[in-house]
């Protein structure tokens, strides 16, 4: 990055260094020791920061500005304060524009540019903070041990409930505690349920179970990557009568492999070389809920799996209203589907949540949580 600058020049380019300032409570006071000393260090390797961004547990004192202005070689203007957030890490935008680090930053770099209208992330924030619905979601997967595990579909549900106004609490389900005695327990009076992506079969039959309760209960669901493949072995165990059916990942010798690995993959040893990967095209039927949600009958869409939609069995699902909505454009690969007599049950083999963003929720998300807040509005009535 010094390099960079010195490439771009001066005007074009501007450092800005985020720094921790550790709060001792022996002692009660900030340190700046650490962030002078990152600063010397920066230094030596010809990077001298413009601006600091402080993070800090306590405000900022005018005299700790200043020393930190005076050991640090950079003018009291360029110490910002960000101090920890009281309810979400989105407030932080509007923390530093009560800095003015926006008008600092233009100012450096001469740009000419009007005071930002953050408006519309206010109201994503009282929209996040002071929500005017409330709905409860049950997440069933395999890692939910583990906080950050499933960091961007809870994100991505969020985002979901920004778009309708709807606070939303996640209950993490552990899949292999779920059994067929205690199922319908365990879900009770959940608005929706997500079954997530994943690899392996620990907790499979619990994903199962799940997708058959939802589509049972008439609870919206949404499945994700493995969520897809899950909905397509409930749907052809209980509906077609395919005794059985399962994902060859599971069980090569399933009677009847209504997931599997295309022909053309099942000779190649290395695991990395079937697997689907990256940004990919999508093409939505027109008229189907999917294609509704989007607007649009063409989307990108990340993947990473390396197991299929078995098109032998497309026609039977088709004719019993699993309908295959979104494709890949030679028709090939079953990207999306939906049930049609059913308040919302989709699915996708696509990893929806990295495309999603506060201030543009995924499709798919944003429709599953509207779904989810009918249900409970309606049981509420």
């Amino acid at each position: 990055i010094r390099q960079m600058r010195v490439e771009l020049g001066s005007a074009s380019a501007l450092f800005i260094h985020l720094t921790l300032l550790p709060y001792i409570p022996a002692a009660g006071e900030l340190k700046t020791k650490p962030t002078q000393q990152s600063v010397a260090k920066l230094r030596e390797i010809g990077i001298t920061p413009h601006i600091l961004v402080c993070r800090t547990e306590r405000p900022l004192s005018k005299e700790l500005r200043q020393k930190i202005s005076l050991f640090c070689n950079v003018p009291v203007e360029g110490v910002i304060e960000e101090k920890d957030v009281d309810h979400t890490i989105y407030e932080v935008p509007l923390m530093l524009q009560r800095e003015r680090m926006d008008e600092l930053i233009c100012r450096l770099l001469h740009l000419d540019a009007p005071p930002a209208d953050m408006s519309h992330w206010q109201d994503i924030l009282r929209k996040i903070i002071a929500p005017k619905h409330r709905v409860r979601i049950g997440m069933v997967g395999k890692y939910t041990g583990l906080k950050d595990a499933y960091k961007s579909v809870d994100e991505a549900i969020g985002h979901g409930g920004i778009a309708n106004d709807c606070g939303v609490a996640i209950e993490k389900i552990e899949a292999q505690d779920l059994t067929p005695e205690n199922c319908a327990q365990q879900l009770k009076g959940l608005a929706g349920i997500l079954v997530p992506g994943g690899f392996g079969d620990r907790g499979i039959d619990g994903k199962i179970l799940a997708a058959q309760y939802a589509r049972e209960s008439g609870v919206p669901y949404l499945g994700l990557c493995l969520g897809m493949q899950i909905a397509t072995i409930e749907f052809g165990r209980h509906v077609l009568g395919l005794e059985g059916a399962h994902s060859t990942e599971f069980d090569k010798a399933s009677p009847h492999p209504v997931i599997a690995l295309l022909e053309e993959q099942e000779n190649v040893k290395r695991l990395g070389g079937t697997m689907r990967l990256g940004a990919q095209e999508v093409q939505l039927q027109v008229g189907s809920r999917a294609g509704r949600l989007y607007g649009e009958c063409v989307s990108h869409e990340r993947h990473r799996h390396r197991f299929e939609f078995n098109n032998r069995y497309r026609e039977q699902y088709e004719q019993a209203g699993f309908h295959l909505c979104g494709l890949s454009p030679d028709g090939e690969l079953v990207e999306l589907i939906e049930i049609e007599k059913h308040p919302f049950f989709m699915a996708s083999q696509f990893h929806p949540e990295f495309r999603s963003k506060p201030d543009a929720p995924h499709p798919l998300f944003r429709g599953f949580i509207a779904a989810a807040l009918a249900r409970t509005q309606e049981e509420s009535a």
